[in-house]
């Protein structure tokens, strides 16, 4: 394939950097040319007249004259004239290319340098050169063929080395070609190939020179009826359209392939042939697939939209998060597809935070295909095309509703528990002023039977005003702690029963009552009493809520929590529950109400029309019998109060309480509070009940009389909530000294884990307290039988 350099031709190489000059010269002296380099435009031209070169390599960017100036000099001059030129450039802008060819080049080359490619232009170029120069001597020889017959065999030798050449530079070109290129027989038996196509079928040389290599035999059996298509295509046309296959490599396993061809020789039935290895287009398709898949498979929703808004991608998450699957939504409108209309000057905001950054991220206000808002935590990510421009969104959208209304529901029950705390800390303190109120009120009235009338009233209503402020206090405790009551199986439908007759008698004849019960309605273990102040609160809201008239309905039914359920309800465990209603038609609740709806005091109402006790009574009632309440409500059409009961299958029995003796029989009691003023009244109050009574102000002063006095005190009434040693931590002190000593805890606020701190104790007692209550359990702990029944147990 070699020949010497008067056949390869002379190249001039110009540019002023010298290491391309010296990489050039290389690649082209290795190629058998005769090279010649200049470093500036000047230089070139008086090279070209001089001894004019069969091609010229010229660098466009030159100090002095530039590429494009020598160009148009070379080509100015008839020596020089017909050279042809070929530019060298970094740079790829049209226009310069578009120059340069007004020039005269005939080719571009773009830095940096590809040496097949330099070396495929360079042969082409110098070829089509010699063959210029060939036809043109040729039309010359014509021309004088009958003057210069005699040169008519020169002439004819010289048209056969250019051919040569032709060849030359041909195979030179097949060889360097990344695409395989075969030349085969009609039967399969490839008669020639390219290194390219024996590297990728795992061949050498040998194999292809012993005749043993056939692209049919190569081939998958499943592939027979495209090639049998093919070779028809050959035989009509001369070409086949190209497909794709596989190869079998000489290892065994298989390749992809594209293939085309046309037939090169009709009367030798030669095919040259073309194969395009796809394996690594193949790879990047099965990683798109596999990309994709993931997208599928993820449950965030995955979408993309045009800088219009036009949707262009949608995933299989968010047709589950929305609603809409791919068809519907493709080049739909995104804005209007999504966002409520109050939501576009925001979403405008957006849109120009990412132009500018690049990312945004934050919360959103969505709708799904069914109107329900959603709220999802969503990342925009600005795409770029290849010159940099933007050219479309991509959103990540995750589903928060659940998380949002599992945090609303967090918050708002620490709010309560934190007014929860505050609120029994007040009723503490409320109790222990009440409780020698009460006491005092009591105590005098027994000291003074024979007082005078007016006095006896004016104790009374002292009493009285004191046990309603008790009542109160009482109220805030059902918040805080639930509310302790007798429980028994209660049937639901007869409490509902009961409060439409009482509402129907009472309620304005503008408000429709219904009520829809469920026949089958199972059992719940409470307090009757508790559950029938639970429901009026609610119908009286419910009432009050419509004014102008409505429809009010009590419903019943047997409901089952699910997972689900409970997951987006805080308070809810799964389990089967008795779903009671109440729903009205009235004014609604805005979203900031139904926030504070349960906090004690918290009214809408007016002044002097509500207490604001009520939802916060029924909250601790649900509470207290291991329930939770929903509420559902917008302004303008209503609201829905649904209260959830655990159901139970066993019914359960009232304990049996014991009766009463008020009097005691001498019997020493210890008496511990930090409060001054109920150490004063409870000891006259024992004391006229025929008690000895010791009292201490403290924890340590209460174990400083029990080691003096153990063998004689027989009760001990402790006040749960003291400073420095508090009323648990007393008790066990006291039960080390006295083991056998008997306790009762009293306190104005207490939670009842704290009670089941303190061992041994046998009864409770809140603060304010009357005599009799007082008297009561006494003689319970002492063991005497009483006449009625006496307060709390445990």
């Amino acid at each position: 394939m070699s020949t010497d350099v008067a056949e390869q031709g002379v190249i001039l190489i110009v540019d002023d950097t010298p290491t391309n000059l010296e990489v050039l010269l290389d690649l082209l002296e290795s190629a058998g040319f005769k090279v010649v380099v200049a470093e500036d435009g000047e230089r070139a031209i008086a090279l070209a007249e001089y001894a004019p070169p069969d091609l010229i390599l010229l660098d466009v960017l030159m100090p002095g004259i530039d590429g494009f100036e020598t160009c148009r000099r070379l080509k100015a001059h008839p020596d020089t004239q017909e050279i042809p030129i070929i530019f060298l450039t970094a740079v790829s802008d049209n226009v310069d290319k578009v120059k340069g060819l007004h020039l005269g080049a005939v080719d571009y080359i773009t830095k940096p340098l590809n040496h097949e490619e330099v070396l495929a232009r360079v042969n082409t170029h110098v070829r089509l050169q010699n063959l210029t120069k060939s036809l043109t001597e040729q039309n010359e020889r014509l021309e004088q063929e009958i003057q210069h017959r005699q040169r008519v065999e020169a002439e004819r030798e010289q048209a056969f080395r250019a051919l040569q050449r032709s060849e030359a530079r041909f195979r030179r070109l097949i060889e360097s070609n990344v695409i395989g290129v075969i030349f085969s027989l009609m039967d399969g038996q490839i008669t020639d190939a390219n290194d390219a196509f024996l590297q990728m079928m795992g061949y050498d040389r040998a194999d292809l020179e012993s005749g043993n290599l056939n692209w049919q035999s190569m081939t998958p059996p499943e592939y027979a009826h495209l090639q049998q298509v093919a070779l028809t295509e050959l035989h009509e046309t001369g070409v086949f359209t190209t497909f794709e296959k596989e190869y079998f490599h000489q290892d065994g396993h298989r390749i992809p392939v594209m293939v085309g061809g046309a037939v090169l020789d009709d009367a030798q039935q030669t095919i040259v042939g073309f194969v395009l290895d796809l394996t690594q287009h193949k790879q990047a398709e099965d990683k798109i697939r596999e990309q994709a898949a993931l997208l599928n498979i993820t449950t965030d929703a995955i979408l993309v939209r045009d800088l219009d808004h036009k949707i262009q991608y949608w995933s299989k998450g968010a047709e589950q998060v929305y609603g809409w699957q791919a068809e519907e939504v493709i080049n739909q409108d995104a804005n209007r597809l999504l966002y409520r209309l109050d939501s576009i000057k925001q979403l405008e905001a957006i849109e120009v935070s990412l132009m500018e950054k690049g990312a945004w991220q934050g919360e959103l206000q969505q709708v799904n295909k069914q109107g329900k808002e959603i709220i999802v935590a969503s990342r925009w990510t600005l795409m770029r095309d290849a010159q940099g421009q933007p050219k479309s969104i991509l959103t990540v959208n995750t589903d928060i509703t659940e998380k949002k209304q599992l945090e609303s529901q967090f918050l708002r029950s620490q709010r309560l528990e934190s007014l929860g705390t505050l609120a029994g800390g007040i009723a503490h303190d409320l109790n222990n002023i009440l409780t020698p109120v009460l006491g005092t009120a009591q105590l005098l009235q027994l000291k003074f039977p024979n007082a005078d009338e007016q006095s006896r009233n004016l104790l009374k209503i002292v009493e009285a005003n004191t046990k309603r402020g008790a009542e109160l206090v009482k109220q805030v405790l059902q918040f805080t702690r639930g509310v302790e009551g007798k429980q028994a199986i209660v049937q639901v439908k007869d409490l509902i029963h009961e409060v439409k007759q009482i509402a129907a008698k009472t309620f304005p004849k503008s408000i429709t009552l219904l009520t829809d019960v469920e026949p089958e309605l199972c059992l719940v273990s409470a307090d009757a009493t508790h559950l029938h102040q639970l429901l009026m609160n609610l119908v009286v809201n419910a009432r009050d809520a419509m004014p102008e008239g409505g429809t009010l309905t009590i419903s019943a039914k047997n409901r089952l929590v699910d997972e689900y359920y409970a997951r987006t309800h805080l308070d809810a465990a799964i389990g089967s529950y008795i779903e009671m209603s109440v729903k009205d038609t009235g004014t609604g609740m805005s979203a900031e109400v139904m926030d504070r709806i349960f906090e004690p005091f918290f009214t809408t109402k007016e002044l002097g029309k509500g207490t604001g006790l009520g939802l916060s009574t029924v909250r601790g009632i649900v509470k207290s019998h291991g329930g939770f309440i929903d509420v559902v409500s917008q302004v303008g059409e209503g609201s829905e109060f649904k209260v959830f009961l655990p159901a139970v299958e066993a019914p359960m029995f009232p304990r049996i309480e014991s009766p009463h003796l008020p009097n005691g029989n001498t019997e020493w009691i210890l008496l511990v509070d930090d409060e001054t003023q109920i150490l004063t009244i409870t000891k006259a109050s024992l004391e006229a009940y025929n008690y000895q009574v010791l009292t201490a102000n403290s924890g340590m002063e209460a174990i400083a009389l029990c080691t003096q006095y153990q063998h004689k005190i027989a009760v001990a009434i402790v006040d749960m909530m003291m400073p420095s040693m508090d009323g648990p931590t007393t008790i066990q002190a006291l039960q080390k000294i006295k083991p056998q000593i008997k306790t009762i805890a009293i306190s104005g606020f207490v939670s009842n884990d704290k009670l089941r701190e303190a061992s041994g104790m046998e009864h409770f007692l809140a603060k304010p307290y009357t005599i009799q209550e007082l008297l009561q359990t006494l003689r319970v702990v002492l063991g005497k039988p009483v006449e009625q029944p006496i307060g709390s147990h445990f």
